[in-house]
């Protein structure tokens, strides 16, 4: 199978002088995309690092993270994208995990990877290092060919145990989901202008694949953040005809935002939503607002964005169908087991388990983890859900504590983690609340030490500075003690349903 890069080549043959990419003022060309990534590839060769070498990138997106994701592919190379939020202690575990040799990093994060140097890690900041860097590359470097097996893309995802743990994507694995992208989610076509409102270091760069393999026009979102109303009149004067990927929580601030902006999109014709949960009463609205465009997508960092999928232009929107998560994609094999990775019938709730080509490898360096969520050639998801009898899945629940907020996988042991740092916590539990605009948001249960008398406040600071800030509780509640089990394990489940009752009632 052949290198992921080669699919922009490709895309260059039959799109040179069209318009790839365009950033605020910025736009390259197919030709001009084409060149600075085996620029970036050849001065990758030509310094000490070899091919299967990780080269970390973090920063937002922009036009120097899709040269940088596409031209260490190109070398041979494996990209380890990383959430441009995280605090400078958790982008250090990454690196370290990982092992990567380069960090390529925006000026905005210059304060965080000061110490990457000092751990072994060269770095290189987008700017003019950058495009030294690129111009002492040969555009005449050929795309590397790379073993089907071979490592493309290092993902990170945190688990409830711990440390973070890095799902590798091979070529094949990154090939097999562009495949089903273009034939179950998005048939990209080189006259689309696809907007690209996510981080290119989750969904976001993945499904930049496809669009790039068809020769669509991509449009990246300059904003510092997700500003809605901006967006909606970014759709209408450009015209944009695919939003490559959304959280629902962004599709419930567009809603929000519509009446004040009336803008006219009627120029979408496909929308991709995923990444958690959308409340029922908001897919109505997204439909009646923006019509049956849309499609959902489920997956994980393990088969990422390939599970199954949901398109609502095919058939008609009732609530059954926009409660589920729609229907596996042909060629991956998907299951609801039991304990014992035994098929349930239709209308069983059990663990959901899936194989096929999109399915990681393992994880680095974990062959432990590797053994246990790879069980019986099944990658075990952790989420629990059921079949109906028309094929479709409908996801009920998470073994795992995962916690989804604004489609951002959020875990309770770093928050639970980063809290126990503190001098007055003793305890604490934290968990996830529903949350009408977010999906879901963070809350603490804390018991405090003998006489400690520190307020919420603080202790949400306290978060603050230890992890991304996306991941700090929104509310600390103050307990006596947290109930345990008979082991003392404490009672996360009953934590929560306790205080989500005392808090909507």
């Amino acid at each position: 199978m052949p290198n992921i890069a080669s699919t922009l080549t490709g895309a260059r043959r039959l799109h040179a002088g069209h318009t790839a990419l365009r950033y605020a003022d910025r736009s390259l060309t197919y030709a001009d995309l084409d060149d600075a990534v085996r620029r970036f590839a050849s001065a990758l060769l030509s310094s000490d690092l070899r091919p299967g070498d990780r080269v970390a990138v973090f920063a937002k997106n922009c036009p120097e993270y899709v040269i940088t994701m596409y031209g260490v592919f190109a070398a041979g190379m494996v990209v380890v994208p990383v959430n441009a939020k995280l605090a400078g202690p958790e982008l250090a575990v990454v690196l370290e995990d990982s092992g990567a040799r380069l960090l390529v990093h925006d000026t905005a994060s210059a304060a965080l990877v000061a110490g990457a140097a000092d751990a072994g890690v060269r770095t290189l900041e987008i700017g003019a290092a950058f495009d030294r860097f690129l111009a002492g590359g040969s555009a005449d470097q050929p795309v590397a060919d790379v073993p089907d097996d071979a490592v493309a893309w290092l993902f990170y995802t945190s688990g409830t145990t711990g440390r973070p743990k890095g799902a590798m994507l091979t070529h094949r694995n990154l090939t097999a989901m562009t495949w089903l992208e273009l034939a179950d989610v998005c048939d990209y076509r080189a006259d689309d202008v696809a907007l690209h409102v996510t981080p290119l270091s989750h969904g976001g760069g993945l499904y930049l694949l496809g669009a790039i393999a068809r020769g669509s026009t991509n449009l990246i979102y300059s904003g510092s953040s997700f500003v809605p109303g901006e967006v909606l009149r970014l759709i209408e004067r450009e015209r944009v005809t695919v939003i490559a990927f959304l959280a629902p929580t962004m599709i419930v601030m567009l809603l929000e935002a519509d009446a004040e902006t009336g803008a006219d999109t009627s120029s979408l014709r496909r929308a991709v939503y995923g990444g958690a949960p959308m409340h029922l009463d908001s897919a109505r609205r997204m439909v009646d607002r923006f019509g049956a465009v849309f499609v959902q997508i489920y997956g994980q960092g393990e088969s990422p964005m390939t599970i199954t999928y949901l398109d609502l232009s095919e058939g008609p929107v009732d609530d059954d169908r926009l409660i589920s998560a729609g229907v596996p994609h042909p060629g991956v094999q998907v299951a609801v087991l039991d304990p014992d990775d035994r098929p349930l019938p239709l209308g069983a709730t059990g663990e959901i388990c899936v194989r096929g080509d999109t399915v990681m490898s393992g994880y680095l360096g974990n062959p432990a983890a590797t053994e246990t969520t790879l069980r019986n050639g099944w990658l075990h998801t952790g989420d629990v859900g059921r079949f109906d009898e028309h094929g479709r899945l409908t996801l009920l629940d998470r073994s795992k504590d995962v916690i989804i907020s604004g489609g951002t996988n959020i875990y309770p042991r770093e928050v639970e983690d980063a809290l126990l740092l503190h001098a007055g916590v003793r305890e604490v539990v934290v968990f996830g609340e529903p949350d009408d605009v977010w999906g879901e948001s963070v809350t603490a249960a804390v018991v405090r030490e003998d006489g400690a008398d520190v307020p919420a406040d603080e202790l949400i600071d306290w978060c603050r500075t230890r992890i991304a800030g996306f991941k700090k509780p929104k509310r600390v509640v103050f307990l006596d003690e947290l109930p345990t089990n008979a082991y003392g394990k404490v009672l996360r489940r009953e934590v929560r349903d306790r205080l989500t009752r005392t808090s909507s009632a």
